[in-house]
């Protein structure tokens, strides 16, 4: 099969392109390089002639008296000037309404010639989408993303990349692209706790893990327990951060010859990989009910992450034995559960073993890329 995948979000499309390789299909990945991350792509939209010097002191000028980022316009450019390359594949996949970010009105214009030259497009529901922040705001759930929003609203610039996709014009890229795909696929227990009622949902698939490409190392512990703490600016809150560094905090304090916690900002992905590697612990988000995909990563490693592993999550994998820390927004809760591995070295390293048995199991790439032939390839027969 030939195979387009459009968009790209922690490493997410670039397994699932490697898991289909694996079962000789013909892959091509299109879109940018999700921010500083910088992962590959096929054939990158990515801006770089408005970033640089004199291009973007124009662009900043432009934005500061318009609000309008000129440089999606260089996106639109880069797409048209590939547009043959997107043609005739057997089935392509979008990895969120949004997959180019740039405007809902660019999107449209772009996705629509997606649409118009290819009979099967799907839609991953991965990442913030207009449903998806509908549904938790309305459900009755414990927490969410947007917990800090919702309970206090200055936090609201924090979450304005969130915020945006419950506007009018995201609504109505939201509607346009549900209509013309044949079915949406989502990603964790996360989306799918929003989309499984929905009409054009399909079974959840999980995120494709690249176990070969993640050695595992077995824990070991001979002296310090390291805790890694990665942070992502932009999405501080949303992820609970603020939380994470005040158990952290009382952590450091409490087993000064026990623990040392290390902390890293908005790394690139490689240079991010690296740095926890001599980490026993990893910590990752408060606000989820299933595992992201630098959690999953992590896990493929051996390590120790606190993540979101809720009830609906240990009862659809059947776990008699514990794969991920759940972590919730409760400092008390963290410091509690992060006490008793550093109390409790070898109940640490058993976890390790477990996480990566677990991903290894539920989580490898070629599998993973089974199952997405499966929906595509059954659901496309059934509108033919």
């Amino acid at each position: 099969m030939r195979i387009l995948l459009v968009g790209e979000y922690s490493r997410f499309h670039n397994s699932l392109k490697e898991g289909l390789q694996k079962l000789h299909h013909d892959v091509t990945l299109v879109g940018r390089a999700d921010s500083f991350k910088n992962y590959p792509i096929d054939i990158s939209l990515d801006v770089t002639f408005f970033n640089k010097k004199l291009p973007n002191i124009f662009r900043q000028f432009v934005y500061r008296i318009c609000k309008i980022d000129i440089a999606f316009l260089e996106v639109a450019y880069r797409f048209y000037k590939h547009r043959k390359a997107f043609q005739n594949y057997d089935a392509v996949q979008l990895i969120n309404e949004f997959p180019f970010a740039t405007t809902p009105f660019i999107e449209r214009k772009l996705l629509k010639y997606i649409f118009k030259h290819n009979k099967n497009v799907f839609l991953s529901s991965c990442g913030d989408d207009f449903h998806y922040l509908n549904y938790i705001l309305k459900a009755d759930l414990p927490y969410h993303i947007l917990t800090p929003y919702v309970n206090d609203n200055k936090a609201k610039k924090s979450f304005k990349y969130s915020l945006q996709y419950l506007s009018k014009p995201h609504e109505k890229l939201h509607h346009f692209v549900i209509k013309n795909s044949k079915g949406i696929i989502p990603a964790n227990f996360d989306y799918d706790m929003a989309y499984c009622k929905h009409s054009k949902a399909l079974p959840f698939v999980p995120f494709p893990i690249n176990v070969d490409i993640l050695p595992f190392k077995e824990l070991t512990h001979k002296g310090k327990v390291i805790i890694f703490h990665g942070v992502n600016k932009v999405n501080y809150l949303k992820k609970g951060n603020d939380i994470i560094e005040k158990a952290l905090t009382i952590i450091a304090e409490k087993y000064p010859e026990k623990a040392v916690v290390k902390t890293a900002y908005s790394l690139p992905y490689d240079e991010y990989i690296q740095t926890y590697d001599e980490a026993h612990i990893i910590m990752d988000q408060v606000y989820g009910y299933d595992q992201g995909y630098n959690a999953l990563e992590a896990m493929a490693k051996g390590k120790v992450v606190f993540s979101g592993a809720e009830t609906a999550f240990q009862e659809f994998y059947k776990l008699d034995t514990t794969v991920v820390l759940n972590a919730t927004p409760n400092v008390d809760d963290l410091v509690e559960k992060l006490s008793f591995l550093i109390e409790n070295p070898t109940e640490m390293i058993q976890i390790g073993k477990n996480a990566r048995a677990f991903v290894e199991r539920f989580h490898e790439y070629e599998s993973v890329a089974k199952q997405y032939l499966e929906r595509w390839c059954f659901n496309s027969a059934e509108h033919t």
